[in-house]
């Protein structure tokens, strides 16, 4: 018996469990975040990388809430955390905003109770996250003058100059796209029972 409700408005049971998915959502994003200040080359790929790990508590959170407005809540969540531990900037709120919304669009259109639709979905969503080292490229000088001011370390700022080259930014995006549909798979290997009582095929 599928656990799909007829019902598309969210009720406090569906905002309490994708509060506590983004919540493991963003402790694995934030995880790779800090990575990233090891070296830039981290940082870079730390969207292929969330998107591998956070793939099973985005995917539970979809399969529990098969209503719209779920996976923009989880990103608005995601974001508002960013933005109050001061790590958020206009790239990266644009960037979340839009994956979030076509994701909610791709799950509209696929009934919220595919498997398919909502791991393309979580790919669109994954590239949200490539907001965050986008500005290397957007606006190089000033993004490099401004981590030196805050106080990275010069051969950081050396090694981000050098790996910001077109090659690297197919790199930034494609990766997110891969570990996306990794990530969406992994969930479905570990939590096979759960989608199938949920509804998802």
């Amino acid at each position: 018996m599928s656990d799909v409700s007829m019902d598309k408005k969210l009720k406090g049971k569906d905002l309490i469990t994708i509060g506590i998915f983004s919540a493991i959502y963003f402790v694995i994003n934030f995880i790779f975040m800090l990575m990233g200040g090891i070296h830039p080359v981290l940082w870079m790929l730390m969207p292929g990388f969330i998107a591998v790990f956070a793939g099973i508590p985005f995917m539970l959170m979809v399969a529990k809430v098969q209503k719209p407005g779920a996976v923009f809540l989880m990103g608005l969540i995601t974001a508002l955390i960013y933005f109050a531990t001061g790590q958020f900037t206009l790239v990266i709120l644009v960037a979340m905003a839009s994956t979030c919304i076509l994701s909610e669009i791709v799950r509209g259109i696929t009934k919220y109770n595919s498997f398919k639709g909502n791991s393309i979905a979580y790919v669109i969503y994954s590239l949200g996250m490539v907001g965050s080292p986008l500005p290397i490229w957007l606006f190089k000088k000033d993004f490099l003058a401004q981590i030196a001011e805050q106080g990275m370390p010069l051969d950081y700022v050396s090694a981000v100059e050098a790996l910001s080259s077109n090659a690297m930014l197919i790199v930034l995006i494609v990766a997110p796209i891969i570990g996306g549909i990794i990530g969406a798979f992994i969930a479905k290997g570990l939590f096979q029972k759960h989608f199938v009582k949920a509804g998802i095929v």
